[in-house]
């Protein structure tokens, strides 16, 4: 068996053990360094990643809220309530929340390095490239494409916007620059990421057009974002812990209940995770 064949045995291992976490919302990090694994190496991380909505995107969801409450969750007649249909895209595509986080990287030689990581939400999968720049610096230029896993959210964040029926795919791109020290016992990088992501709630019915219980209100949402991440690693020999802070500004279009309108706002997805090099 060749170090990159045995590197991806127990890359699936790793990510088949963090796939039994289940929990709603929460960010999709990147959390590794600029610089690359060499071939055949594993780094396993397990965390915690958040998503928490501000500004625009908070205005939104607590009007929703309020309007939810003063009308005890009985749904307005459709296209006619904008403000309760931002509420629910912001719920739907941003994700607020926190989830546990598990990934796995490895290296494919040749400064290239692929990985897989899952939240509560969603699932990720990528490649990339590292550049030396010195020494200790590195660039790293990478690609990934996401799903929003159907039936992987839970919890009521507005009645109506059944989150358990969301499903969705995404791609993103991070440019990184990243340092690392003598004897690898910390780094830090930083850069830019930017991305798209489709999200759909749409009717789950049996043969013919039967309704399986009551049908969530229908729900379709684009969003478009791009920023800025930081983030520090800190161990020695195996064992590290990582933190990372993703901030950026995303515009999200869609159609709730039949209702057409376009809110934009600012996300911080904090992250932290342990990470385990074999």
């Amino acid at each position: 068996m060749t170090p990159i064949e045995g590197g991806a045995r127990r890359l699936l291992v790793v990510l088949a053990l963090s796939r039994a976490s289940v929990a709603c919302g929460g960010g999709l990090p990147l959390l590794h360094q600029a610089q690359t694994l060499p071939a055949g190496d594993v780094q396993a991380a397990a965390g915690f990643s958040g998503n928490i909505a501000t500004a625009g995107f908070a205005s939104a969801l607590s009007s929703a809220q309020a309007e939810a409450t003063a009308s005890g969750g009985t749904p307005s007649q459709p296209g006619t309530d904008p403000t309760y249909a931002k509420g629910a895209l912001v719920a739907a595509s941003i994700g607020p929340g926190l989830s546990p986080y598990g990934a796995a990287r490895v290296g494919a030689g040749a400064d290239v390095e692929g990985g897989l990581a899952y939240t509560g939400r969603a699932i990720r999968i990528d490649l990339r490239r590292s550049f030396d720049l010195s020494t200790r610096w590195a660039l790293s230029l990478g690609a990934g494409g996401s799903a929003a896993l159907y039936g992987h959210q839970n919890g009521v964040i507005l009645p109506n916007v059944d989150l358990g029926e969301l499903h969705g795919w995404g791609a993103d791109v991070p440019v990184l620059v990243g340092y690392r020290s003598e004897g690898d016992l910390y780094s830090f990088w930083l850069g830019a990421r930017g991305g798209w992501e489709h999200v759909d709630i749409s009717e789950v019915s049996s043969q013919g057009n039967v309704t399986l219980g009551e049908a969530p209100i229908s729900l379709s949402a684009t969003r478009f974002w791009g920023g800025a991440v930081v983030g520090v690693a800190v161990g020695f020999r195996h064992l590290y812990v990582a933190l990372e802070l993703d901030a950026s500004y995303a515009s999200v279009t869609g159609n709730y209940n039949a209702t057409q309108v376009q809110v934009s706002g600012i996300t911080l997805a904090p992250a932290s995770a342990l990470w385990w090099r074999f």
